[in-house]
């Protein structure tokens, strides 16, 4: 369960719930890592810490926090290019995002 913390909806999406929606699942889930991992999940290309900072309005050293707990669980992966790290879900962070983004459709 303290896995499903870590999982919200891409900033675009948020406008799809209603005050009270987004009350209720702020409730049973952190919205900044939850918003990382979806917008890992949507990711068009690769994506790197700095930039899902910029993309959820996060310090860049809350999110490396943040990621490091969710690659300690096994949800993401770090694949450092040069100096650079890339940031790609694993298959449990996918199946995990996806619950979430459902039960985000559902509130």
């Amino acid at each position: 369960m303290i896995i499903l913390r870590y999982i919200f909806t891409s900033l675009s999406d948020w406008g799809v719930l209603t005050m009270a929606n987004k009350e209720i699942f702020n409730v049973f889930f952190r919205s900044k890592p939850a918003m990382m991992l979806i917008n890992l999940k949507n990711a068009k290309s690769q994506i790197y810490a700095s930039h899902l900072a910029k993309q959820i309005d996060c310090t860049y050293s809350h999110v490396v926090k943040i990621l490091q707990q969710m690659e300690s669980a096994g949800l993401i992966n770090f694949d450092k290019q040069g100096r650079l790290k890339l940031l790609t879900l694993t298959k449990k962070g996918q199946e995990i995002a996806d619950h979430i983004d459902n039960v985000r459709l559902n509130l």
